[in-house]
């Protein structure tokens, strides 16, 4: 999921500097929305691997 918020990164940025503004801030913002959910998830996976306690 972070490869796809990069990517869409690489894009909004690409699209900025050839003047495509819409496209730039749609990239952005769904480069935005992919991170915090990547970001979420590993929490949660973190939380998670807390409560169970070293493996065998």
């Amino acid at each position: 999921m972070l490869y796809w918020a990069l990517i869409f990164l690489i894009v909004a940025i690409i699209a900025g500097v050839f003047g495509f503004g819409g496209i730039a801030s749609a990239s952005a913002g769904i480069a935005q929305i992919l991170f915090f959910i990547f970001l979420l998830l590993f929490v949660v996976a973190l939380v998670a691997r807390v409560v169970r306690g070293r493996g065998p």
